[in-house]
C-alpha cells in the first residue's frame, strides 16, 4: 500500500488529474498563446 501512495505524489499523476479536468476547447487549441487565451477566460468565468 505504501508504493501506491507514494506514485500518487510524481509530478505526471498529480498534473494528469488538473490536465483532466479542463475544458476540451482549452486543451486542443493549436498554440501556447491560444491555450494561456482560452484557459485565462475559463478561468475568469469561475470567478
Amino acid at each position: 500500500k505504501f508504493h501506491l501512495n507514494m506514485r500518487r505524489n510524481f509530478f505526471p499523476v498529480r498534473v494528469a488529474e488538473h490536465w483532466n479536468r479542463l475544458p476540451r476547447e482549452a486543451v486542443e487549441s493549436p498554440s501556447l498563446e491560444t491555450f494561456k487565451t482560452r484557459l485565462d477566460v475559463i478561468l475568469g468565468n469561475m470567478l
